[in-house]
C-alpha cells in the first residue's frame, strides 16, 4: 500500500519539531551564557524547546503507528524525530529527579543562627523570595539540610583560609576577597552551561580550645527561588575537600 501524503507530512513535521526544539534551546541558552539575554529568559527557552519537543514526540509516535509497515524515508524521518524529541523530553524530566526533592530555597548555609555575612558581594534585595520571612527560611532549611553543619579542622585559621582560596580557585570560582588574617573569603561560582552565578562566603574562626579552626559557609543564588539543591551540594563538596589532609 502506498504511503499516504498525510503520513509523509506528519513524519516530516515530527523531524522539524525535534530539530526546532534543539535549535530553540541551544540558541536561548547560548545567548544567556554570554549575557545577551537575561539568564532566566535563556532558561525558559529550554522549557519552550521542551514544549516543541513534546509536539515532535506525539507527532512522531502517530506517524510511526500509521506507517510502521513501510520502510520508507518518511518512516525514518518519523523515527529520528521521535528519538530526538524523546531524548529532549527525558532530559528535562530528569532535572527534578536529579534535584532529589530539594526545597524552594536559594540561600544555604552551615549556620542558621548566625550565617556568614558578605562584606564585598551584595546579597540580592529579594533574598527572602519564596519563603516570606526569616523564620520560614530557617524552618525549611532545617528540615531539608540537617547534615549541613560547621566543620572543625585541625589547622590554624590563616592556613585553613589559604587552603579555602586554593580549593575555590581549583573549582573555577572567581575570588572577590580573601583575608587569611580574619578568616574571610568571598567568591562567585558559575553553574551549568548557562553560567548562573551563585555567591559564596566562607568564615573561618578559631576553635574554642585554640587547637584548630571552625569553618562555616554560605552559598546564595543570584536569581530564582529554588536552586535544585545546587548550593547544598556545593557546600558539601567544598567542605569535604577542605577537610581532606
Amino acid at each position: 500500500m502506498a504511503e499516504s501524503k498525510w503520513t509523509n507530512r506528519l513524519s516530516r513535521v515530527s523531524l522539524v519539531l525535534a530539530l526546532s526544539a534543539l535549535v530553540i534551546a541551544f540558541t536561548g541558552l547560548t545567548l544567556a551564557r554570554y549575557d545577551l539575554v537575561p539568564k532566566l529568559a535563556g532558561f525558559f527557552t529550554l522549557l519552550g524547546g521542551g514544549a516543541v519537543a513534546l509536539g515532535g514526540l506525539i507527532t512522531g509516535l502517530i506517524a510511526l503507528g500509521l506507517n510502521w509497515k513501510h520502510g520508507t524515508a518518511s518512516r525514518r524521518s518519523a523515527l529520528v524525530g521521535f528519538i530526538l524529541s524523546l531524548a529532549f523530553v527525558a532530559f528535562l524530566g530528569s532535572r527534578p529527579l536529579a534535584a532529589g526533592g530539594a526545597p524552594a530555597l536559594h540561600d544555604i548555609t552551615t549556620d542558621l543562627a548566625n550565617p556568614p555575612q558578605f562584606r564585598v558581594l551584595v546579597v540580592r534585595s529579594d533574598n527572602l523570595a519564596g519563603v516570606g520571612t526569616l523564620e520560614n527560611w530557617r524552618a525549611m532549611h532545617a528540615r531539608a539540610y540537617r547534615d549541613l553543619k560547621p566543620v572543625r579542622i585541625s589547622r590554624p585559621v590563616e592556613m585553613v583560609t589559604e587552603d579555602a582560596v586554593r580549593i575555590a580557585k581549583d573549582m573555577g570560582w572567581a575570588i572577590a576577597v580573601s583575608d587569611p588574617a580574619t578568616g574571610h573569603v568571598e567568591a562567585t561560582a558559575s553553574v551549568s552551561y548557562i553560567r548562573f552565578q551563585d555567591d559564596v562566603v566562607i568564615r573561618v574562626t578559631p576553635s574554642v580550645d585554640g587547637k584548630g579552626s571552625i569553618v562555616d559557609m554560605r552559598s546564595v543564588s543570584r536569581i530564582g527561588v529554588g536552586d535544585l539543591g545546587v548550593n547544598a551540594r556545593r557546600i558539601r563538596s567544598f567542605l569535604a575537600a577542605l577537610k581532606a589532609p
